[in-house]
């Protein structure tokens, strides 16, 4: 089922997207970042921390970057520094730490060797990549995929991996098809990642390694004894997205939280460092076949649904436009949505539809993410798992690619493994009762939901018109408030510090062994 919406409309919103994200891209391309520098060096397979628990990258890094800036890179400085310590990174990493290296930008033969000792080293790094989606093709393969869409989202997250993994093995044989292991609160701010096993995080669980090493494999034990395999999300967002990118990849995770713009507005993170980090980010998950999944959905949480609705239609444009240019293919755009509407709007189950519709229509090859009601859950329990039901009809009605599984107590308590059997019951119901509904449902062309689609688009593409007159573009618009009622300057936010404009000098073997510059 779609909306017969006017191709050349949507051409030019696609177009007006590409103008409004062109520049963004160009910005992306002339800097760099100490998350990028780090992500390198963990492609490259540098690991581990000290014993405060500070990794290595960061050590490595703020060395390089004390000693001859962060413009040039680290790989050209630290692949020449290496010939003196037998190619050993990590005992490089610890004596720079302790300050027994200095660092300087090698030139002419030098430098070539550097670079050609950099790529080996990425190369490798990258590799690990393609195994890990080869690995998981054939996992596919043998034991079989889900047997229907929408996928079946659910998320677990005590803060112990350990406790995590038995509540994520039991979601799977209830019949979720992604597990989704919520980060812990405060972690995006965190300019490293935490190493090893964790047990002790905060209303979710932190992001790190082995605990995607740990719940994958978990998975796949399920995933055997299902006969279908069970895909795994988490978080690459905040101060380390491209760094827990490459992990994930190499870990072989399935879906990833990679949203544009939502670290900007949500978590105050310059806007700069988030593009720069995110178009890096972007072409691992390509590189690695990950799924994207994206935040339109958080705009709806501060801003009204109805009013703001153009908005989510106008960022999942320009989500589209930065991932494609990264890499990503249309069925790795798990472009987010949400039903948001106050339900005591007028027609707001029709109003719904019509946005449900609009997203998919644009998008037809993308598995659409559809997230569940969360602002106008109130406390009442049988009005929540009954707005629930709505929300998982209109998902089956408008075949939705990803759905979220609702919580009939979201904003009363942290849901019980009870309350997540109850959420996966009724997605089951209203699942099997819908079949395939959307097959007989056809809204009149010239009705309400089909004259709020339309209206909807226009008013995106009259934004996407406004952020291209602003002087600086995009960037005028984040610091307005435009999305989410968020006013995130260029200049400020956190992590600004850690933005380096490169130099003519600058090299990095991952960005181009990823753009197809160079072979690993």
């Amino acid at each position: 089922m779609r909306l017969d919406l006017d191709p050349a409309t949507i051409a030019r919103a696609r177009n007006l997207a590409a103008r409004a994200g062109e520049p963004i891209v160009e910005m992306a391309k002339r800097h760099t970042t100490v998350a990028v520098e780090r992500a390198t060096l963990r492609l490259a397979g540098l690991g581990g921390a000290d014993p405060d628990g500070t990794p290595w990258v960061n050590h490595l890094v703020d060395a390089v970057r004390a000693d001859i800036g962060l413009e040039h890179g680290v790989a050209l400085p630290v692949w020449h520094a290496l010939a003196g310590y037998d190619n050993d990174l990590a005992r490089l990493a610890e004596e720079a730490a302790a300050g027994q290296v200095s660092f300087r930008l090698p030139e002419g033969a030098d430098a070539d060797l550097a670079a050609k000792r950099s790529r080996e080293a990425v190369g490798a790094g990258i590799a690990r990549l393609d195994a890990s989606r080869i690995a998981r093709d054939r996992m596919i393969s043998e034991i079989g995929d889900a047997p229907r869409k929408p996928w079946i989202y659910l998320i677990v997250a005590t803060g112990d991996i350990y406790e995590d993994i038995p509540q994520a093995q039991a979601a799977a044989r209830e019949g979720a098809d992604i597990i989704a292991v919520i980060r812990s609160t405060g972690q995006s701010l965190l300019d490293y990642v935490p190493e090893g096993a964790t047990r002790e995080g905060f209303a979710g669980t932190y992001a790190t390694q082995e605990n995607f090493r740990l719940m994958r494999a978990a998975l796949d034990e399920t995933s055997r004894e299902l006969g279908r395999y069970v895909r795994l999300t988490n978080y690459a967002s905040g101060l380390c997205m491209p760094e827990i990118a490459a992990l994930a990849g190499m870990e072989r995770l399935d879906m990833m939280l990679n949203d544009s713009m939502y670290g900007i507005l949500f978590r105050d993170i310059n806007p700069v460092r988030t593009f720069v980090d995110q178009r890096l980010s972007r072409q691992i998950h390509a590189r690695a076949g990950i799924i994207i999944n994206t935040g339109e959905d958080n705009y709806l949480t501060t801003a009204d649904a109805v009013e703001a609705a153009h908005t989510v239609t106008t960022s999942q444009l320009l989500n589209e436009y930065f991932a494609k240019e990264a890499g990503l293919e249309d069925w790795q755009l798990g472009l987010g949505h949400a039903f948001e509407i106050n339900p005591d709007v007028p027609d707001s189950f029709r109003l719904e539809l019509a946005h449900a519709l609009l997203a998919k229509t644009i998008f037809p090859d993308a598995p659409l993410k559809w997230m569940p009601p969360t602002r106008h859950m109130t406390g009442d329990i049988f009005k929540g798992y009954l707005l629930d039901g709505f929300f998982n009809l209109a998902g089956a009605m408008t075949d939705q690619g990803i759905l979220l599984v609702g919580m009939m107590t979201e904003a009363v308590v942290t849901p019980w493994i009870s309350d997540r059997d109850l959420a996966l019951q009724n997605v089951r119901y209203v699942m099997d009762a819908a079949g395939r509904l959307g097959e007989d449902f056809h809204p009149a062309p010239d009705g309400f939901i089909a004259n709020r689609a339309r209206e909807v688009l226009g008013e995106s593409i009259d934004l996407l018109g406004k952020i291209i007159d602003e002087p600086n573009g995009l960037l005028d618009a984040i610091a307005d408030g435009t999305f989410g009622l968020m006013k995130r300057p260029a200049d400020a936010g956190k992590g600004l510090e850690g933005v380096a404009e490169k130099s003519e000098a600058y090299y990095n073997p991952a960005s181009s062994i990823l753009e197809g510059e160079e072979e690993e």
